[in-house]
């Protein structure tokens, strides 16, 4: 692939990033993703800060990431971002991730959606980000992230968490990466202990709120270490997430 208008960030793994391996854990990575779309965004001066003090900002509304290994302690990364679609009131962010001999070790796409975070509903993206943004319309990853996941009826693995006051981010409902780490929770130690995760697809559906409890599911599927998620709340039947993860031998 030739590259035109992306975005560039490096970063160097760090301890308390690591697992007790020596390689980043998956939350770490979203994170890191997260820090490169925010500083995509002030390279525009319009620094996520600056947009919620104008009550607006982006909200993750799907999103895969695949990761075919991960960096180790001190490794330097280069993160390549770039939008490869937009509509009124959303955009496609590609990511490609590189290890410092420029190989490839990961992808993540995301559909994001711009938020009027008191009326909790999408706006139009103001003509001036989609303008100043860099746009490149090749795929980081073929992956249809639209298409439904269907949530967990009879799990084989539950885990029961309280939403927290950090739990949630700047525009006030529960950051995607926290869902992950619940996710996680939920999956068998024996996987989590001797494999690692090599993708995880997921949908967010509906927020779940400061003092809500919600539930992790998680079933086995057919194909071998993998499993399908769904984020519920506690004792009604609203879904605030579905995923579906594969996992790989180390």
């Amino acid at each position: 692939m030739i590259f035109e208008h992306y975005f560039d960030k490096e970063f160097e793994l760090r301890y308390f990033e690591m697992n007790p391996m020596g390689l980043a854990t998956p939350t770490i990575m979203l994170g890191l993703l997260e820090e490169t779309a925010a500083d995509h965004c002030y390279s525009i001066n319009h620094c996520l800060f600056t947009l919620a003090e104008k009550n607006v900002g982006w909200v993750l509304v799907s999103g895969v990431l695949q990761m075919d290994r991960y960096p180790s302690y001190k490794e330097k990364i280069t993160i390549r971002t770039w939008l490869s679609s937009y509509s009124s009131i959303k955009g496609y962010r590609e990511n490609i991730i590189f290890d410092e001999k420029q190989n490839i070790i990961g992808r993540a796409k995301g559909l994001w959606v711009f938020f009027d975070i008191e009326k909790r509903r999408p706006i139009p993206i103001f003509d001036e980000i989609k303008e100043k943004w860099s746009y490149f319309s090749e795929a980081s990853i073929d992956r249809n992230i639209k298409k439904k996941i269907d949530s967990v009826d009879v799990p084989d693995y539950t885990k029961q968490f309280i939403v927290n006051r950090f739990d949630t981010d700047m525009n006030k409902h529960v950051n995607n990466i926290r869902y992950l780490q619940w996710v996680i929770e939920s999956i068998p130690e024996d996987i989590v202990d001797n494999y690692f995760l090599h993708k995880i697809d997921g949908r967010f559906i509906a927020e779940a709120q400061y003092g809500d409890t919600v539930l992790s599911l998680t079933k086995q599927l057919a194909t071998d270490n993998s499993f399908v998620h769904t984020i519920k709340i506690e004792g009604s039947h609203r879904v605030c997430a579905t995923a579906t993860t594969l996992w790989k031998k180390y």
